[in-house]
């Protein structure tokens, strides 16, 4: 755990204590699990959007995969009979191919992925609503899923299963992002691409990968929130979840200029949103101000980053200065 990652532990226990002292209710076990179902749906967004963002790019089309790939699972469970097993798994695989897609589009076609993504953004709303004729997609009276509901909606010992998937993930991640060779060249590749090609690093390749893990963690968790939500209007349905996940990646030291990032810090970040989130909702302040608070805590993110970068520029040119000449 480095020392942003402590600091931000920090700020979680200050802010949760405030939060419990002016409500008390805070402390109470539904809304602790409340929170914790959050934090894992958004949690894996996150971790998502970080793996993009370490290389140095972007993924703005999180919400409006979430929304088609939302109610392509329900319709292929509720109305089209598909198991939900080989369902889960179609699901999954047009999350990597929307991955590979992107990937390419960056790499091959050389396009920036502030111009990918948006387009996605826009594409895949427009998918999900003509898909759905913008109607809502939900479940029909009666059906049930026992198994995939205890799975996705389920609680562990009052744990929600959201969350303990989540940390599951985020523990893979961590082990792919701080332990692995691919890891390494992903934050290669994010301090300087260039550099990263001319040491050996197939560039191309691991920059689509990253989009590849990313479409398919988001797929993922378009399965939660459609199986925690039970219906889908394409129209609003993850609207704006890609800021939420840019939030908690930039709050948990992800630069976007890439190169910097910790799965650790992902995560609390998540929880430090949320947490922030059940502030707003507990205080009775206007749910109109969320994206208010949001946008406020992406400055405040970058802001922080900026100047933690620039202290350690000074740091190093003083050592260099005060080294001695050989």
């Amino acid at each position: 755990m480095t020392k942003k990652d402590l600091g931000l532990l920090v700020l979680i226990l200050v802010v949760g204590a405030v939060v419990a002292f002016i409500n008390p209710r805070f402390l109470l076990p539904i809304n602790i699990a409340n929170t914790a179902n959050q934090v894992g749906l958004f949690g894996l967004l996150s971790i998502a959007e970080a793996f993009v963002i370490i290389t140095g790019g972007i993924e703005l089309s999180i919400g409006s995969v979430v929304a088609l790939l939302g109610v392509i699972f329900i319709d292929l469970i509720g109305n089209r009979g598909v198991p939900w097993p080989l369902a889960v798994v179609i699901t999954l695989g047009i999350g990597v191919v929307i991955g590979i897609a992107h990937g390419t589009l960056v790499t091959r076609f050389k396009m920036q992925p502030f111009v990918v993504t948006l387009c996605g953004l826009l594409i895949y709303r427009g998918v999900a609503r003509f898909y759905t004729a913008d109607g809502t997609a939900g479940f029909a009276f009666g059906v049930s899923f026992p198994t995939l509901e205890w799975l996705t909606a389920g609680r562990v010992y009052g744990i929600p299963n959201s969350f303990i998937c989540m940390v599951v993930v985020a523990i893979i991640a961590w082990i792919v992002l701080h332990r692995s060779v691919f890891g390494r060249h992903l934050f290669a590749i994010g301090k300087n691409e260039e550099a990263a090609r001319f040491s050996g690093i197939r560039t191309g390749r691991t920059i689509t990968a990253a989009y590849i893990i990313c479409g398919a963690l988001t797929a993922l968790a378009a399965i939660y929130f459609a199986m925690y939500t039970r219906s889908i209007s394409p129209a609003s349905h993850g609207s704006f979840y890609e800021l939420y996940a840019i939030a908690a990646a930039v709050l948990g030291g992800c630069s976007l200029r890439g190169g910097e990032g910790s799965i650790v810090g992902v995560v609390l970040g998540t929880i430090l949103l949320q947490e922030l989130q059940n502030l707003v909702n507990l205080l009775g302040i206007p749910s109109s101000l969320n994206f208010a608070v949001m946008g406020g805590v992406i400055l405040i993110g970058v802001l922080a980053d900026q100047q933690w970068t620039s202290l350690r520029a000074r740091r190093q040119m003083s050592a260099l200065a005060q080294s001695p000449a050989e």
